[in-house]
């Protein structure tokens, strides 16, 4: 029998085979969270439940090495099972932090003492880690961060200093600091990466009351002498910038996928109404006004998703660079996507888009975290100016 060589038409698609596009594989988990992300519902309340299960099924290690009892996929997919929860309204904001940034750091640089302790508790959700980068005079400029690490008398190390807006630290088990050590041979200061675990005399946060509705709350985290042993460092002492980017392009992947994952259950709300609100003879969807507005939503999502896409295929093909440039851009995109949609869902909704029932408007404050966390859209606007168009810098 002679294969087919009919060229592909609307009745005979081709097989999609671009990283792009979910295969069946993808597919598959997407349904399955989004199943999964069903049943729990946006109450509101607690994150306990669904965390427990999410690991029980295997999704938060999703990305982790299987030997470890992770899921042995990447980034793409760990980004599947962010979006999928939050556009069923039930987000795990710990996701970003603890298996993305902690677990991708630990794996790709850690030794194998701390693999061994740490990822399976990552994967299996039986344990977090918080992240620990953010300071109160260093905001955007991570080159200006204070918080040093000092060689202790046999050999390890005491840390210093104060972060901010760092989320979660209450239920998390260790947190993975972001410190500065002193280069013997230039004098100058380079970044590390240490695991502070909760408990640690010295290690101490305190709640920042945030106008959020988020079931991850924020700390202001102090350390103030902090003994820790040698075997605390993450890696090399010399590839510390390295390490850190390594966990820095996942959470801007990462966050892309909160952002597209809020913008969507809010469309999805807009849309179910505008199909049944009526007024005058037809449902309001029925009118241009409401209808090309959500469709330029949608579309604008799908659009920031295709970038996401691909900065997580380059990240988890090895190319820190490509998935740098493009892990800023997704989340550039995702966030302004996200903000226009819930914008616009609330707009649809009119008075109603506004009460606790249809739960919109508490994501008018959550939309713009993503505009300005981790990164702000002027510092990647900064990034793409100056990388990608080879434009002079300001500062």
């Amino acid at each position: 029998m002679k294969p087919d060589t009919s060229p592909p038409s609307p009745l005979n698609p081709p097989s999609p085979s671009s990283p792009l596009i979910d295969g069946p594989e993808r597919t598959a988990l997407r349904s399955a969270v989004a199943a999964l992300a069903k049943r729990h519902g946006s109450d509101g309340g607690t994150t306990d439940e669904l965390w427990a299960e999410a690991g029980k099924l295997g999704y938060l290690g999703v990305n982790l090495p299987e030997e470890y009892g992770g899921g042995g996929g990447g980034i793409a997919e760990l980004s599947i099972v962010l979006e999928e929860l939050g556009a069923a309204g039930c987000p795990l904001l710990m996701l970003v932090v603890s298996p993305a940034i902690c677990g991708t750091v630990i794996a790709r640089f850690g030794t194998d003492e701390q693999k061994r302790a740490w990822l399976p508790g990552l994967a299996d959700g039986s344990r977090k880690m918080a992240f620990g980068i953010t300071e109160p005079d260093a905001g955007s400029n991570s080159h200006r961060i204070t918080t040093t690490a000092r060689r202790a008398p046999g050999g390890g190390w005491l840390l210093t200093g104060r972060k901010v807006f760092i989320s979660g630290v209450d239920i998390s088990d260790a947190t993975l600091i972001v410190g500065r050590t002193e280069d013997a041979r230039t004098g100058r200061l380079k970044p590390c990466l240490f695991i502070v675990e909760r408990g640690t005399p010295g290690f101490s946060y305190r709640h920042i009351p945030m106008e959020l509705a988020a079931a991850e709350k924020q700390f202001e985290v102090v350390l103030d002498d902090v003994a820790l042993p040698a075997e605390a460092l993450v890696g090399d002492e010399d590839a510390g910038l390295l390490q850190l980017f390594a966990g820095l392009n996942p959470e801007r992947i990462m966050t892309a996928a909160f952002a597209l994952g809020m913008g969507r259950h809010a469309l999805a709300k807009a849309v179910e109404y505008a199909r049944v609100r009526q007024v005058w003879q037809e449902p309001i969807g029925a009118h241009q006004a409401v209808a090309h507005p959500l469709a330029q939503a949608h579309i604008e999502l799908e659009l920031a998703r295709l970038m996401m896409a691909k900065a997580a295929h380059l990240y988890d093909a090895g190319d820190d660079a490509g998935a740098g440039e493009a892990a800023n851009m997704a989340k550039y995109a995702a966030a302004e996507a996200a903000v226009k949609a819930v914008d616009q869902a609330v707009h649809t909704l009119g008075g109603n888009g506004l009460t606790a029932e249809y739960g919109l408007a508490k994501l008018i404050t959550a939309a713009r975290v993503a505009r300005i966390a981790p990164v702000s859209r002027e510092m990647i606007l900064n990034f793409v100016s100056h990388q990608t168009l080879g434009l002079p810098k300001s500062y």
